[in-house]
């Protein structure tokens, strides 16, 4: 950010029609209060005398805020950030009330999962989080959530230099979503077969009837579940179910996880993401302080987990991968 001159900063008007990009809505005064009135203070200016309250009451209403001075926090609402045309595999759309809609997707179909999608949702989920812009997040598919893997695309595995980068990323990606601070909903139609602990890590989970539950890349195809798969499964199914799920390659049905606990609503099959919708309209009649603070608070417990946990995981999958490799070599 540069540095204000004597024109830039925070300017204030009577109530009265503004472009509907500059308005200030009430949460977004509330909650940015302390940093601009940190800004006012800096500055000798005619408003250096304001209380914080009457500061607040300026902010919920009736302030415009300089595009050059807090570009950040001023974006127009007719320029997407960069990062929404940055990654092939996702498509991005977010509404005027500022909810993001996630969608991973292959040319618009469904996703086969490969090594370059391990890579750039890292960076992808990282953009996610520090984006203010965003009031919700909801992560869905294509048809399917996640249905199938690449895996030749991963290389040699049985290489260390290979697993190491897969172990970087895999614990950094579960960690970007954990890190995302706002109301995270997961619309799951059709299968979750592949990264399922993706739709996990969300605060709510809505799943079409005929939508089912799976785990093909691990124990059915012969490595360890390490990649935090476990983690959330059990974190939201119990340990025994979700070992027997993770050692049982049948899917599970959206009714089976609704009674486990995993899955909170279930909708018809194609309404997934409108109930994720309307959820989402319902989180935000709610303070924006309130909602980033709860998402933060639900997922602390779970973040604690993935630290404790992933890497340990992701190392004991990376022995068995390359076991497994040694072992189709000798066949």
């Amino acid at each position: 950010m540069k540095t204000p001159s004597k024109t830039d900063g925070v300017f204030f008007f009577p109530a009265g029609p503004l472009h509907p990009t500059q308005r200030l809505s009430p949460d977004w005064g509330n909650s940015l209060a302390g940093e601009m009135g940190a800004f006012l203070f800096y500055r000798n200016t005619k408003f250096k005398a304001r209380t914080m309250t009457q500061l607040r009451s300026i902010l919920s209403g009736t302030a415009i805020l300089s595009m050059t001075a807090f570009p950040a926090y001023a974006q127009q609402a007719d320029t997407p950030p960069d990062y929404f045309t940055a990654y092939d595999s996702l498509a991005f759309d977010r509404d005027a009330d500022g909810v993001l809609t996630v969608t991973f997707h292959d040319d618009g179909g469904p996703i086969t999962f490969t090594a370059h999608d391990h890579e750039v949702f890292v960076d992808a989920f990282y953009d996610i989080a520090r984006d203010r812009q965003n009031s919700v997040v909801i992560l869905t598919g294509s048809e399917d959530f996640i249905a199938a893997v690449d895996f030749a695309s991963f290389g040699n595995v049985a290489d260390p230099d290979v697993w190491a980068k897969v172990h970087d990323e895999g614990t950094q990606v579960l960690e970007n979503i954990a890190n995302i601070r706002v109301p995270v909903i997961a619309a799951v139609e059709g299968r979750a077969h592949v990264h399922s602990e993706y739709a996990l890590l969300a605060d709510v989970i809505v799943a079409s009837e005929s939508a089912t539950f799976s785990d093909v890349p691990h124990f059915a195809g012969g490595i360890v579940p390490g990649d935090g798969i476990f983690t959330t499964w059990s974190y939201r199914a119990g340990a025994g179910r979700a070992q027997a799920f993770l050692l049982d390659p049948e899917p599970i049905s959206a009714r089976t996880a609704q009674d486990w606990g995993v899955v909170n609503y279930v909708t018809p099959d194609g309404a997934a993401l409108d109930k994720a919708k309307a959820l989402a309209g319902e989180y935000l009649k709610h303070p924006e302080l309130t909602r980033r603070n709860t998402r933060i608070h639900f997922i602390q417990p779970l973040k604690r987990r993935l630290v404790d946990e992933v890497g340990y995981g992701l190392s004991l999958e990376g022995a068995s991968a390359a076991a497994l490799v040694k072992s189709m070599q000798n066949d």
